[in-house]
């Protein structure tokens, strides 16, 4: 007798095998269900056990999961997200992105808690799934295009009710930070879309094929209108009103905008490139103006803004993205750092990496250590062709940088692999954690590498409750505490930009759980699930060659102190980060080597 699954669930993954299109249905038992809920914990469950240990994150037998969760579908906000999940190319490790679209929702309603391809198809390919089944279709006049224009067409040929998640030419040409794209949405870091293309899969297009109960929909109705509400409340504000570019200018004031590769933590140009407020600039505020606002699916937030610039080219912007072409390369001309995130989007590769790793070929250049005159801080056309030429993968130094930061500069040599802007091969975010030192912690140890999103520990040190300057036990709980959250709101999913409107995130996440899916789950239940899911990460890594050496931050950071405008010295020592460490590692139940022991494995269920 087969068992109904949870509320929320449909009880099983899709394993499909690229090379035949064909596939199987893997069981999802309650117990690994509610041990890892869905996103990025069911997925490191899913890689655990259908990954090969040490595969070549680019062969055939490496696993690509697209994971949902057992939100997806509800009227809750923000709950129309996914995860994919694989082993890294860039890192060799773990990586997991999330993104919100439709296709979360339609990926779903296939009938399955998850999507997992392994093999290669024999000739470019997309791969069709709905409720007849699996089927591979020739994609070669998709070649060559922004996921984007491939999802247009795609759609249009394929009709009505189809989702599509399609990779670039970065993708296609195995650039090591490549991204999975859907509805203008990205799965962006760690290189999944060139696991994707080392498939042969140009796009994968999903259509609902039924839907899936909740347990306890009156109460599901009641809590998504009280979480609707919640949202348009202070706790979400910046993120409605000038979203996450706002922080470009508040980072720069203190001191924490990490600029011309780490070298400084100030722009110079910050102010061309902030977010100007509406509806008029101050005197002397050259920044890019809103002229549009946007919501992800099922979203209430809206926190996608639409900028424009001097020649009227609008496109959708982030801090992020900004940081990496912009200050990280010294860039300043609001239209050129605009035109690069654009060509990033139509190449389909990760701002971050990819404005990283210009900016440590720059340095590079400025010291002689890569024949490339015209590469140079500072110069948007130097950072346009650099793009251009990772994207294609036409030129050697094309190449080399679509390797990223890590392998880029083991290659180059020179010493040049002190001022690598990356952690475990991902390249840095815009936070500089030499004035922000539970970041620090917090980047050094994630299981994805350098990582804002799996480790908000900047939300410490901004709160004026810790010296942010000066790191110690509170920024190792902060750190702690904001991984735990993020592992739960990632297998959820819900979007981080709601987390403040939760006064008692666990037991409040425990309550929607129980909602959908009948468990009778508690905070306390909730908070255990999250420490499985971060040390289950830490066990894979483990698993894939993780080193204790791998837990640290480049050395530029650890001996080269900054002077912010306070006058006080901002300094990371070497002592100071191996203090936290310890710490951290003491406060999770592993060894001095940052191991976990045979009893925590086995809680795990991953044996």
């Amino acid at each position: 007798m087969v068992s109904t699954p949870p509320g929320g669930y449909f009880g099983q993954a899709l394993v499909v095998d690229a090379t035949t299109g064909t596939a199987q249905t893997l069981p999802l038992p309650d117990d690994i269900l509610r041990g890892y809920i869905g996103g990025a914990g069911l997925g490191v469950w899913l890689l655990h056990r259908l990954g090969t240990p040490g595969a070549d994150p680019l062969g055939p037998g490496s696993p690509l999961a697209f994971v949902f969760s057992p939100l997806v579908g509800t009227p809750l906000t923000t709950s129309a997200k996914f995860a994919v999940v694989a082993k890294s190319p860039l890192t060799g490790l773990l990586t997991d992105a999330l993104a919100s679209s439709q296709f979360a929702i339609a990926g779903k309603l296939t009938g399955h808690d998850a999507i997992v391809v392994r093999g290669r198809a024999a000739s470019p390919s997309v791969l069709l799934i709905d409720g007849d089944g699996t089927r591979l279709i020739d994609a070669r006049q998709l070649a060559g295009l922004p996921a984007a224009d491939a999802d247009k067409r795609l759609r249009a040929e394929l009709g009505r009710g189809w989702r599509v998640a399609a990779i670039g030419p970065g993708g296609e040409n195995g650039v090591r930070y490549a991204t999975i794209s859907h509805d203008g949405r990205h799965a962006g870091r760690g290189g999944l879309g060139a696991v994707m293309g080392a498939k042969n899969l140009k796009a994968i297009a999903v259509r609902a094929a039924g839907k899936v109960s909740v347990a306890d929909p009156g109460a599901v109705l009641a809590a998504a209108r009280d979480l609707r509400q919640r949202s348009f409340g202070p706790a979400t504000a910046k993120y409605r009103e000038l979203g996450t570019l706002a922080n470009l200018l508040a980072f720069n004031a203190i001191s924490t905008l990490p600029t011309r590769n780490f070298q400084v933590a100030t722009f110079e140009g910050a102010e061309r490139l902030g977010a100007a407020p509406e509806p008029g600039m101050p005197a002397g505020v050259e920044g890019m103006r809103r002229v549009a606002r946007s919501s992800c699916a099922s979203c209430t937030i809206g926190c996608e803004h639409i900028y424009r610039v001097g020649s009227g080219k609008k496109a959708r912007v982030e801090y992020e993205n900004v940081f990496a072409l912009g200050p990280m390369c010294g860039v300043s001309d609001p239209e050129a750092v605009l035109a690069a995130s654009a060509r990033c989007d139509d190449l389909g590769i990760d701002t971050i990496s990819a404005g990283g790793t210009i900016a440590w070929a720059m340095e590079c250049a400025q010291r002689g250590l890569i024949d490339a005159p015209w590469l140079r801080f500072g110069d948007s056309a130097a950072v346009a062709r650099a793009l251009d030429e990772i994207g294609a993968g036409s030129t050697a130094l094309g190449s080399l940088l679509g390797e990223g930061s890590r392998r880029a500069s083991a290659a180059v040599g020179g010493g040049s692999a002190a001022f690598a802007p990356h952690v475990k091969g991902l390249e840095m975010p815009g936070y500089e954690p030499r004035t922000l030192h539970s970041m620090a912690l917090g980047l050094a140890v994630n299981a994805r590498g350098a990582d804002h999103n799996r480790s908000g520990a900047y939300e410490a040190d901004l709160s004026g409750d810790l010296d942010r300057l000066d790191g110690g036990d509170a920024h190792v709980a902060a750190a702690i505490e904001t991984e735990d959250r993020a592992a739960i709101m990632d297998s959820l999913i819900l979007c981080k930009f709601l987390r403040g409107v939760f006064t008692d995130p666990f037991g409040e996440w425990a309550a929607l759980l129980a909602s959908v899916t009948g468990w009778d789950v508690t905070a306390d239940e909730l908070r255990a699930t999250a420490r499985r899911i971060v040390l289950a990460k830490r066990v894979y890594n483990i698993r894939e060659g993780w080193q204790p050496s791998d837990d640290w931050l480049p050395d530029r950071l650890l001996n080269e102190p900054l002077t912010p405008p306070s006058g006080r010295v901002a300094t990371l020592t070497a002592q100071r980060l191996r203090a936290m460490i310890d710490a951290y590692y003491k406060k999770r139940g592993l060894d001095r080597e940052g191991r976990p022991g045979p009893g925590i494995v086995y809680d795990l269920c991953l044996d």
